[in-house]
This record gives structure tokens, sequence and C-alpha cells, in this order.
């Protein structure tokens, strides 16, 4: 009986050593909470609408135009020139005479030459342009080739004539260019002896060209104006061969070694009145319509008057 106690106490024990650890690790089991599986999602990236900020639109702002080149002109006489005549016929243009038949358009003008229209060299050969040949006065003197056709006196034959005055009535209907002449002129581009009844032909149709002037003998000449004093100097030029027509004209003063530009005044007169005393003698210079410079030297001299003229000892080639 003990025995079988012992054997029943001996079990026991090792029945428990058996069903602790199990029931231990059960426990520990259930007190170790479960981890939840977490569905991570990133915070949604929030949507920024960037538009870039609007181009600064600067009105009435322009580059400054890129500087024009400044042209050194050398006074090279023997240069060669703008070859005029060298082209054709212009047509479009109409012709008038104004003064007496055979005269030379009247003394005075738009472009100053006063009596000298008359005399030689132009030799009562001028005419009044119209705008596009008067050109403010800075065509005076230029020359152009003129001939007619549509009336039974006209020669067919061209006549030379110097731009010395402006017309009055400008253009006629129709007309590109309008040329009213001294009689003289209109005479001349008639047959022989049927110049009147061209004269009494109204107003013709003619064909023109620009041409080279050329006054054999002569050179430029300075007229300086009545009005002019030491503090106001103005001067008509006049006779200018080639281009017959002036662009620009600059004066040297004695002693200054500068050119100044001197305005166009009207007509063929320019003038310097830039507030200070005129020191003479002067020399100018001269810019012809397609650019070629003369250099007078002593143009004017020392002891110059107003209303004298001065001839120059030289010309244009």
């Amino acid at each position: 009986m003990a025995k079988l106690c012992t054997v029943l106490l001996a079990a026991v024990v090792l029945l428990s050593l058996v069903v602790s650890p199990i029931d231990c690790t059960r426990k520990l089991s259930k007190a170790k909470p479960k981890t939840k599986a977490v569905s991570h999602r990133p915070a949604p990236v929030a949507k920024v609408t960037h538009k870039p900020a609007p181009a600064v639109k600067v009105s009435g702002h322009k580059p400054a135009p890129a500087a024009k080149p400044h042209r050194n002109y050398t006074a090279i006489p023997s240069s060669p020139s703008t070859v005029y005549g060298s082209g054709g016929w212009l047509s479009g243009a109409g012709a008038t005479y104004y003064g007496a038949p055979n005269g030379d358009g009247g003394e005075g003008g738009a472009c100053g030459y006063q009596t000298a229209v008359g005399k030689q060299p132009f030799s009562s050969m001028i005419a009044a342009g119209s705008t596009p040949l008067y050109r403010d006065g800075e065509g005076c003197g230029a020359c152009y080739e003129v001939k007619c056709t549509t009336n039974a006196a006209c020669s067919g034959q061209p006549v030379t004539i110097v731009i010395t005055d402006r017309s009055p009535g400008d253009l006629f209907p129709g007309e590109v260019a309008h040329f009213d002449m001294s009689g003289t002129a209109m005479g001349a581009m008639a047959r022989p002896g049927m110049a009147d009844k061209l004269r009494a032909g109204g107003v013709l149709r003619i064909q023109y060209r620009r041409v080279q002037c050329k006054y054999p003998g002569v050179n430029i000449a300075f007229k300086v104006d009545q009005g002019a004093n030491p503090f106001y100097f103005n001067v008509l030029v006049e006779f200018e061969d080639d281009d017959g027509d002036l662009n620009a004209v600059d004066l040297m003063e004695a002693g200054s070694g500068a050119w100044t530009s001197m305005a166009h005044n009207w007509g063929a007169m320019w003038r310097l009145n830039n507030g200070k005393r005129l020191n003479a003698p002067f020399g100018l210079r001269l810019t012809s319509d397609s650019g070629r410079v003369l250099v007078v030297n002593n143009a004017i001299p020392a002891g110059w008057k107003p209303g004298v003229t001065y001839r120059s000892l030289v010309n244009y080639p």
C-alpha cells in the first residue's frame, strides 16, 4: 500500500511538471497582443497649380536705334560723280511758261538768284520746279533735260534748263512733275520759227531727265546777303557744276580748325547765327546732292561786305 501511494505521488508530480510549462506558454501567448497589420498610405501630395508670373509688358519703349556711322568726306575734286542722264527719259511731266515770251521768267524767284537768271551761265534757260523738283529749295541749281513731242511745234530735241524758282501752281492733274519755264526756255523746245506757237499751246506734256550741270569757265560764286553782319552770316551759293544743288554747307572761321554746320535758310541761301561774333575769313565746305564734297578755302575774305558777290577759284570737276 505504501508503495502504491509512492508511485501515485510520483506520477502526480511528473504530470504537474509536464502540464505547467504548456499552460505557461499559453498564458504568455494570450498576454502578448497580436500585432494588427496597418495599411499605410502616404498622405496625398498637395496639388499645386503653378502659373509662371506673367511677363512684364513694357509699353511705349523701343530700343534705341543703332547710331549711324559718321561719314567723313575728303575733298577730292577729281573723284567720279553721279552719272546723270544715263537713264531713260521720264514721262508724266507738264510744262508751262511765265514772264515775257522771250524773257527769263522775271527777276527774283524762290531760289534767290535774282537777276542772275537772265545772265550767263543761266542765260534765261531756267524753270520754276514743282514740289518734287524744288525740294524746299534744296533742288535749286539742279539741271534737267526736257523735250516735247505732243505738239506739232515741238522739235523733239532736248534742251537743258536749271531750277531757279518754285512753281506756284505746283502740279496740274495727272502730272508727276511740272516745269514752269521761262519764255526763252519754252521756245527753245520748238521747231525753228514755231516758238510762239509752242508757247500758245497751253500745258504741254514733256519728257525729262536729270543731267549734270556744266558751266565752262565759270567757278562757284558766293553772294553775301544784304542783311548779313558779323553775328549773322547768310550767303547764296550758285553755279555749282555737276550735281548743281547742295545738301549741306559748313563754315570754318579764321583760326578755328573746326567746321560748323550752316542751316538751310531758303532757296539756295545758307545761314549761320550761333549768337557769337564770327571771325573772317571764312572757309566753306559744300556737300552736293550725291554727297561729293568741295572745300573752298578763304571763300569769304576778312573784310567782306553785305551784298557783294565773291567768286571762287574752284568748281566741281
